[in-house]
């Protein structure tokens, strides 16, 4: 064997010393690479999301498990499952449950508020208020003052 061989191959024993420790990875929890495998952003880092099994209508609608992003619910065998890893807490479940109050999405914003949601609603009217805040936050980027806004439109 020459020495150009020798510098290439190394023994099974070299390559496990190689590894870096567990403990100086950096540490990524499996659901962050179960959401980025599937392209969807983690908004809400803390939220939780339960089914009343007493009301749920299961197999007759099964809207939830159409309309959830990440397949975090799913059927089984007579129930709706649910995958705590994968949800989002984006209420797309929740606005197409046709049963109010059977699925309790509940959620904490990156400001800190906490939001709780159990009917469509409650999911409607968080989307308006939303949307509502952002028409106002564009005019008043756009026109900070009434002065200014007839300055614009020569009134």
């Amino acid at each position: 064997m020459s020495a150009k061989d020798s510098e290439k191959t190394s023994s099974l024993f070299d390559l496990l010393e190689d590894v870096p420790d567990k403990e100086e990875q950096a540490p990524t929890s499996e659901r962050a690479e179960l959401l980025k495998s599937m392209g969807v952003e983690d908004r809400f880092k803390e939220g939780s999301i339960s089914i009343n099994m007493r009301t749920c209508r299961g197999i007759e609608c099964n809207l939830c498990v159409k309309a959830c992003p990440t397949n975090a619910l799913y059927w089984k065998g007579g129930d709706i499952g649910i995958i705590e890893d994968l949800c989002i807490h984006c209420t797309a479940c929740v606005a197409n449950c046709m049963v109010d109050d059977c699925i309790k999405v509940t959620r904490k914003r990156p400001d800190g508020k906490d939001e709780k949601f159990s009917n469509a609603k409650d999911v409607c009217m968080l989307l308006k208020k939303i949307n509502s805040k952002k028409g106002v936050d564009r005019v008043t980027s756009l026109y900070p003052t009434v002065e200014e806004y007839l300055d614009r439109h020569g009134e």
